[in-house]
């Protein structure tokens, strides 16, 4: 959905399944295919080409419905509108509508490591809680399925502030303020997950004088201490994020009328003028956007409904009206900040200019004071009415899934969130599980329960109902209780172990292609049977290593991609619930959600007493939370500059058009900026993104953001505003992206000699001699679990799960002070640990609790229980108790952790 060409023709009931096609999707650049309006025609299919997911180069291939041929590059929808004049590059319209291909992929997300993590929580929710107890020491060689933390060693100096980047040498030409966002990088935060190693980075905390940064960034030297052989690092002198994300405020000083930063964030605030100067930026140049994120302070985004005058924008690169334009000729023309187009102003919208050259009505127009708003869109940016919010359960019901509990927990939580699920009352719903065969049910209001209609031939699927397998929620409201309150008995018997996986998410499509909607998975069961069965590739410690090794972290089969882009083309987004205890190949099932704006949530051996809170937690944010649906999202920028590749959870319809079948607040993606002219003239660069959607209520809007940015000819400038959330943001979804194509050793180093360039391009840190990082193994489901996970988070929560807060709760405990008011957070070293402490470790995705062997006897019965503390003072558990963890998210599996 998404497109400003009225009239188009609506979806077909039941499109066919093409022949698989390989592509490169995501590829920000090479041939691209959409569609136009219906007076075009079709075009010849596009050969096939490699397939490279999370691609940040190559083809993006899209294909249009047969009445359709592609877009030429440059073209405006609206004929009325003359050709652009300038170089500002063309849009036809921002939310064009690119109907998706039928094709396959090998791609999949991979992950530096992964723990126990599923899909991210909002930090109000319940997480997995581990017990975590010691003697006091800490494991030195010994480790299991975890990671040892060491800084890599080097030759030179860095600096020693709680900053996330060493002083600026002041410019006396500068016209920028110092602020906390500009430092100059460390080297990187330990990995993800509890598994990648690095020394820590830090976010950006409190500042003193731009002198005392001077002198702390050169006392801290990095050298080889006395008696050994290896350089190493003094683990103290280290800056640390303590204070976690630090939003940049340097922009709302220079540009008050910016949208906030939790919806847009450049890497560096200040652009450069010249691809010379780019050239030495040898960190990610791009920005960060989160286009629904929550309002701050809760502020409710203000919504404008221009009516009969039409969403004003400018004719030729279609920006939207906003506080940057500048109003001439007494009011009747307006100047666009994008391409600086002259467009007059429609005689609705007009209003006088006062003699400062404002208009009357600045303070009734939020469009012009503010940099987030949202506009009511008109008819013409509808193919079809919107679509009710539709929510349809896939689950694999066979005797893997049974024993788990994962049934009983789903059907619970489901059940507990049927009053807040959006677009009440109109929100449909529907169900279908499978083992060995599929099984529909049959929702009809009139019903007293629902019927099962099971589907044996994988061959062949077909929908044995036309309608009532989707229903509306508010009308079938006791079929579906009854329905989800016998679900975990109905197949406590089961002794089926085959999953066929592949012709049930093929049902699943039938069932929701007239509406679109969010489709929910719950897989226990490596897929087995029919179309899209799979097998086990992950134990083959040959390929680990070699240059076949990045291939265990692409899908296996062609068909997942298929079914995604089939997914895309009818708005159906697809969050994926993996549990099973063996391998279940992520990196194929991640798939569907990787192209269809979904989550991947991953819970390895799920046992439902153990993970039960967090899969409640996590599936009822899922399910609550205010969704955007049908939705495109088009990020502009003015003239000289452009972005070149995308990286997170979409599809790409057009060189610049992310198609998001459904996003939420929880949704993050990022892009990569380049210079299109060898020098830039102007002063000030110009953003926005703009994301069409259809609201749960129904009604279709657009979504404004919209943020300025200096250029400058100093690199000095560009360091000083960096801002180190989006940089590591964005640097995490590279690498990701490259152990795709590479050996992680390869692709940890790629990282690591970026930093080192671009350190050494600021300070003249000629002398860094930095040693590969130290990582242990990780199982391939898990880290290309955290793959997808991390190329989806926000800023905010990626920084937090990169480097958790340790803090520790005894002395408070003791003192009964209010815990929500501990802030202080640790450094994540063996000498913040004291043996007669309580501390907890959180991440943003489970807790941590160690009990030192010392601890106070109060605190450890009142918290383990009596029994359980005599034990532990007694040392009786010493053996379990040399500072590894045992996982409530793993069951009895320890884990090791090195704080």
């Amino acid at each position: 959905m998404g497109t400003e060409n009225p009239g188009r023709p609506t979806f077909p009931s039941r499109p066919p399944f093409a022949a698989a096609q390989t592509m490169t999707p995501f590829a920000p650049t090479g041939a691209v295919v959409g569609s136009e309006p219906p007076s075009f025609r079709p075009t010849p299919p596009a050969p096939p080409l490699a397939s490279t997911p999370f691609s940040s180069s190559g083809p993006a291939v899209g294909q249009g419905m047969p009445s359709f041929r592609p877009a030429p590059l440059g073209r405006f929808n609206d004929p009325s509108v003359p050709p652009p004049t300038s170089n500002v590059p063309p849009a036809g319209g921002p939310f064009q509508r690119f109907p998706m291909p039928q094709f396959s992929s090998t791609a999949q997300a991979p992950s530096p490591a992964s723990s126990t993590y599923g899909a991210p929580t909002n930090s109000t929710f319940c997480r997995s809680s581990t017990i975590f107890c010691s003697n006091g020491g800490l494991p030195h060689q010994k480790q299991t399925g975890g990671m040892q933390m060491q800084a890599p060693p080097v030759h030179s100096s860095l600096p020693s502030n709680q900053g996330n980047y060493g002083p600026v040498p002041p410019a006396a030409s500068s016209p920028f303020l110092h602020h906390q966002g500009g430092y100059v990088p460390q080297p990187p935060v330990a990995g993800p997950l509890g598994i990648q190693h690095m020394s820590p980075q830090a976010s950006g905390p409190p500042i003193g004088a731009v002198q005392g940064l001077t002198e702390d960034f050169s006392s801290l030297s990095i050298q080889t201490r006395p008696g050994l052989m290896e350089p190493s690092v003094d683990a103290k002198e280290l800056p640390r994020p303590l204070d976690g994300d630090v939003e940049p405020k340097s922009l709302a000083e220079m540009y008050p009328m910016n949208c906030h930063p939790r919806y847009l964030r450049l890497t560096t605030s200040a652009i450069p003028s010249s691809q010379s100067l780019s050239s030495r930026w040898h960190l990610p140049l791009g920005a960060v956007v989160c286009p629904l994120a929550e309002s701050p302070d809760g502020d409710e985004v203000d919504v404008v409904n221009f009516a009969a005058s039409g969403v004003v924008r400018c004719r030729r690169c279609r920006t939207y009206v906003n506080p940057y334009v500048a109003f001439t000729e007494a009011g009747r023309k307006f100047r666009c900040n994008m391409c600086a187009l002259l467009n007059d102003v429609p005689s609705e919208y007009y209003a006088q200019l006062d003699a400062t050259g404002r208009r009357v009505d600045l303070n009734q127009r939020p469009e012009l004071t503010k940099g987030t708003v949202e506009f009511v869109a008109p008819a013409e940016y509808m193919v079809r009415p919107p679509m009710p919010p539709v929510y349809f359960f896939l689950i694999d019901v066979s005797i893997s899934a049974v024993r788990s509990g994962m049934i009983e927990v789903v059907a619970q939580t489901i059940k507990s969130c049927l009053d807040e699920l959006p677009g009440f009352p109109r929100t449909q719903i529907g169900f279908a599980t499978f083992d060995s065969t599929i099984h529909f049910y049959n929702m009809k209001s009139s019903l007293t329960q629902p019927q099962m209609l099971v589907v044996s031939d994988l061959d062949d699927i077909f929908v044995p109902l036309p309608d009532d397998l989707l229903v509306n929620l508010s009308e079938s409201r006791s079929v579906v209780e009854t329905f989800l309150d016998s679900l975990p008995t109905m197949f406590q018997d089961n002794v089926n172990l085959e999953s066929a996986f592949g012709p049930a998410l093929k049902a699943a499509f039938m069932v929701m292609s007239q509406l679109g909607g969010k489709l929910l998975i719950f897989q226990n069961t490596l897929p087995s049977l029919g179309v899209g069965h799979l097998k086990l590739r992950g134990d083959d410690s040959r390929v680990y290593g070699t240059d076949k090794e990045h291939l265990l972290r692409l899908p296996e089969d062609p068909f997942y991609k298929q079914m995604a882009a089939e997914f895309c083309k009818y708005q159906i987004s697809v969050n994926v619930y993996a549990f099973s205890d063996k391998y279940s190949d992520i990196a194929s099932l991640g798939t569907l959600a990787k192209y269809t704006a979904g989550q991947v949530y991953y819970y390895p051996a799920f046992q439902s007493i153990i993970h039960g809170e967090k899969l409640r937690s996590e599936l009822s944010r899922d399910l609550t939370r205010e969704t955007a649906w049908e939705a495109v999202l088009r990020i502009r920028c003015a003239k000289g500059v452009r972005f070149t590749t995308y990286h997170g959870n979409f599809m790409l319809r057009s060189t610049d058009l992310l198609a998001l079948p459904a996003v939420d607040c929880d949704k993050a993606f990022a892009m990569q900026l380049s210079l299109e002219e060898t020098l830039l003239t102007t002063q000030t660069m110009y953003f926005q993104v703009a994301l069409l959607y259809t609201a749960s209520c129904g009604e279709r809007r657009i979504r404004v953001h919209t943020a300025a940015a200096p250029v400058v000819t100093d690199l000095v400038e560009m360091y000083r505003l960096a801002d180190t959330g989006a940089i590591l943001s964005l640097f995490s979804r590279l690498a990701i992206e490259n152990t795709l194509s590479r050996k992680l050793e390869e692709a940890r180093s790629s990282v690591q000699l970026r930093i080192v360039k671009g350190l050494r391009e600021y300070r003249n840190l000629y002398a860094i001699n930095t040693s590969p990082w130290r990582v242990w193994g990780c199982a391939l489901d898990e880290r290309c679990a955290a793959g997808h996970t991390m190329m989806t988070l926000p800023i905010k929560r990626l920084l937090k799960l990169l480097y958790p807060s340790l803090i520790r709760l005894d002395e408070h405990l003791l003192k009964a002070d209010d815990l929500k008011s501990i802030n202080r957070r640790l450094p994540l070293t063996g000498e913040s640990l004291d043996s007669r402490g309580l501390y907890i470790y959180d991440d943003g995705f489970r807790f941590i609790i160690w009990f030192g062997r010392v601890i106070s006897p109060d605190i450890a019965k009142n918290l383990l229980g009596t029994d359980f503390a005599a034990e532990l003072s007694k040392g009786a558990i010493k053996a379990r108790a040399k500072l590894f963890i045992y996982s409530f998210s793993q069951g009895s599996q320890p884990i090791w952790l090195s704080l």
